[in-house]
């Protein structure tokens, strides 16, 4: 059979699975089992399975996840996140969209120092959306801000995406990171514009303007994000200096929130078993829906699937414009059923040929790469983001998703406007890095 309807059977035996409501990670890992049918050789599904889920699961780099999801945890048990809204209310009341830039904020801030989509959205989602709800803003642009944003956790450095690619195509990690600045700041606007327009033309589902501030009393508001900012930095300078790994980082922004928690007088034995229980239950849902992407993913990759989409794309011959167009397409089609890191680890020994043939500096590509996986972390019906989010707002996959799609489209305008205007990417590594 052809690999591009071996293809289309397995996806859409993975929608008829989470369209019948089986759970996400049994679904795609009975996806991989039944695509390890078609591979050839007669390779043991049972043996691939056990080791790849062991395999990605004792991943040391995994270890930052948890910690960072349970330093999301102490934090939302103490008055931040009270806190950070009335500090960042002050100075957002007159922008349109209000609060709900706290959200784009927030994930920018975090994602410099976590590395992790998952762990971004996970842990700026947990402070957020209670309190958005709770002062009456609207619940799907809540969602689908948090999703999109969220994502800023593989495009703003540190970034585990941005090694995994660097690694792959042989190019100077340095060099990818300071690639990724501006970028995530064109997105960080995109977002905030969106949000902005949105709610100006939504002018009854957006809670009127809070009474306004002297510039004292915005300054005194503020003083309460210093605790928050404080974490932030010494684990960002930690990371930046060298002094620690993203992991070691995690594990002091966990010790930092505790110290936060006990300055606040919140730390009592019941909030801390509430935050480990809490962590537990939010990082088992992660760990069993990667373990079964990793094998959907290993599976695809005994099929010759991505491989043989990769190859059919370079057949076509085509100009550098189309041919950057026709890899966003291809991505976003494996991004239905492949995690980032999959995606690139299975397609770049095919693509960088043709990248490179076509004029394209790797540096740049690296960037493009991280975006369209930016938009698998918001596709369904793999979406990382999006389960993330369905297990904390309590949502269905389909309401996620449609509050999603419009940060979908934000970051398909962010892939044109790099490709239109390459030095929004390239001109930091340039200047760093001038020969």
């Amino acid at each position: 059979m052809e690999l591009l309807s071996i293809a289309a059977i397995l996806l859409g035996f993975l929608a008829l699975l989470l369209g019948a409501g089986v759970w996400i990670a049994v679904a795609l890992m009975a996806t991989g089992w039944a695509g390890m049918q078609f591979a050839a050789g007669g390779i043991p599904a049972g043996s691939v399975l056990a080791t790849t889920v062991w395999g990605n699961s004792a991943s040391w780099s995994l270890a930052a996840l948890p910690l960072f999801i349970w330093m999301g945890e102490i934090l939302f048990r103490t008055r931040l996140s009270e806190e950070m809204f009335r500090g960042f209310a002050p100075w957002l009341n007159w922008l349109p969209g209000r609060l709900m830039h706290v959200n784009v904020l927030a994930c920018g801030v975090f994602g410099s120092v976590s590395g992790s989509s998952a762990a971004t959205c996970a842990t700026v989602a947990k402070i957020a959306l209670p309190e958005l709800k709770k002062r009456g803003y609207d619940e799907d642009l809540s969602l689908g801000s948090l999703a999109g944003a969220g994502t800023l956790g593989i495009l703003i450095p540190p970034s585990i995406t941005m090694v995994v690619y660097a690694v792959q195509a042989n190019v100077s990690i340095i060099q990818v990171f300071l690639a990724g600045f501006l970028p995530g700041l064109l997105v960080m606007a995109l977002y905030s514009g969106y949000i902005a327009i949105w709610s100006l033309a939504n002018p009854k589902r957006t809670p009127p303007a809070e009474p306004a501030m002297s510039l004292h009393r915005r300054i005194a508001e503020s003083l309460n994000l210093i605790p928050c900012l404080l974490l932030i930095i010494f684990v960002f300078l930690s990371l930046l200096m060298g002094w620690a790994t993203a992991t070691e980082c995690a594990a002091w922004g966990v010790l930092g929130s505790l110290a936060i928690a006990w300055w606040q007088g919140a730390l009592t034995w019941q909030s801390f078993w509430a935050s480990v229980m809490g962590a537990t239950r939010v990082n088992c849902m992660i760990l069993l829906i990667l373990a079964g992407a990793s094998y959907m993913g290993t599976s695809m990759a005994y099929t010759g699937i991505p491989m043989a989409l990769a190859n059919w794309v370079n057949s076509l011959q085509l100009s550098p414009y189309a041919l950057i167009a026709a890899l966003t397409v291809m991505y976003i089609v494996l991004g239905t059923a492949l995690d980032g890191i999959s995606m690139i680890v299975l397609t770049t020994a095919i693509v960088i040929p043709m990248v490179k043939q076509a004029g394209f500096d790797l540096v740049w590509f690296g960037i493009f790469l991280v975006l369209v996986v930016e938009m698998a972390e918001v596709s369904p019906p793999v979406g990382f983001n999006l389960f993330v989010l369905q297990t904390m707002s309590g949502k269905d996959s389909n309401t996620v998703a449609k509050a999603a799609l419009p940060f979908f489209f934000l970051l398909v305008l962010a892939v044109a406007l790099i490709t239109v205007f390459p030095d929004i990417v390239m001109v930091l590594p340039q200047i760093a890095f001038p020969g």
